[in-house]
């Protein structure tokens, strides 16, 4: 397992930009300020602050990136974090914002956004019937429509007759693959799509206090059920289709389960029914009720924290957590990042996390 973003006591961790496949050092060290976005669902975006004031070949003070020659709207960029002897590819996508900034009491500066290739997927909306066809050729389908290499693991249930009508792309896979407990997410030019139970995006183990340096959880029953009903109409076999789950993929981590809590409590059993989703078969509805009831257990315990900068942190990482007490000492599932960096605290990573387990303290 990898617990730190280093081996070597001390090193560089301003992060490091390329420009067009071109390495630009002066948008590093002109770099006042970054942050890298993900979530579940994918689509990451990148804002960052750069002081565009330099000195010139005579020594006068001149803007420093007044032409298209290296930031310009539409150019590709990259950003890579970690010990600069060995970084890592944190952002990769396009420019897709420049903001300039003027005062009579500071430098100019510029703000650079970006968006990863997942943007085609967000602006472009049509409609299109998929009938009969399984769950990874729709994948592969648009993945071809945003011109991006998939790479699928499993899903290749049958899901019926799907529709996206008047939809972006990106709107279609989140919705479709949310229905069957899967996650996408960018990974280069790549489109990774799988079931939640099968994304692994590294393993990390983090201590407080040292590779962590704050950490708040909390663990919350308002929205823990023992067990999710569904009911619907097979309209093929003429027949009402009724389905229970008490999940199936409840992620990593171990302890005890926030449905079993509940039980323990005078709160005891609680259901929740589920009856508004169109449904093709008994095979679906099984589906949807185990993902309705997976997503509500794996937020029994959820993490907000922040790290030691660290650009193996991403959405999807398993990450070890030890120094919160017997409750909370666990291994969660990452669900969203954030990769800053300022010239006053350096590099730092905020993630949250989630686990379907409370420890027996």
């Amino acid at each position: 397992m990898t617990d730190a973003p280093t081996r070597e006591a001390i090193y560089t961790a301003r992060p490091t930009v390329q420009i067009d496949q071109q390495a630009y050092p002066m948008v590093s060290e002109q770099m006042e300020m970054l942050e890298m976005n993900e979530a579940e669902g994918g689509f990451s975006t990148l804002e960052m602050r750069i002081s565009n004031l330099a000195s010139d070949t005579q020594g006068m003070g001149n803007y420093a990136f007044e032409n298209d020659r290296i930031l310009r709207l539409g150019a590709q960029i990259k950003v890579y974090a970690g010990d600069e002897t060995g970084p890592n590819e944190i952002f990769r996508g396009m420019i897709t914002g420049l903001e300039a900034a003027f005062s009579s009491t500071a430098p100019p500066t510029l703000q650079v956004m970006a968006e990863d290739a997942l943007l085609t997927g967000r602006l472009t909306r049509r409609t299109k019937v998929y009938e009969n066809k399984t769950l990874d050729f729709i994948v592969r389908d648009i993945a071809d429509t945003l011109h991006l290499t998939p790479t699928i693991d499993g899903l290749s249930q049958n899901v019926g007759t799907q529709a996206q009508i008047n939809e972006s792309g990106l709107a279609f896979l989140r919705r479709l693959l949310a229905r069957y407990d899967a996650d996408l997410q960018i990974v280069g030019d790549e489109l990774h799509v799988s079931a939640r139970k099968d994304v692994r995006r590294g393993t990390l183990e983090l201590a407080l206090p040292n590779e962590l340096q704050s950490v708040r959880v909390m663990a919350d029953l308002a929205h823990q059920v023992t067990a999710v009903t569904l009911t619907g109409w097979d309209a093929a076999q003429g027949s009402t289709i009724s389905v229970s789950s008490t999940g199936a993929n409840p992620g990593p981590g171990q302890g005890r389960k926030g449905a079993d809590v509940l039980g323990q409590t005078a709160l005891q059993s609680r259901s929740h029914h589920i009856s508004h989703l169109g449904l093709n078969n008994q095979t679906e509805a099984r589906a949807l009720a185990d993902a309705a009831f997976d997503e509500r257990a794996r937020r029994f315990v959820c993490v907000e924290a922040t790290a030691e900068g660290n650009p193996a942190l991403r959405v999807g990482t398993h990450v070890t957590l030890s120094g919160l007490g017997g409750r909370f000492d666990n291994t969660y599932y990452v669900v969203r990042v954030c990769h800053r960096f300022d010239l006053e605290h350096g590099y730092k990573t905020d993630f949250e996390a989630e686990c379907a387990f409370l420890g027996r303290g």
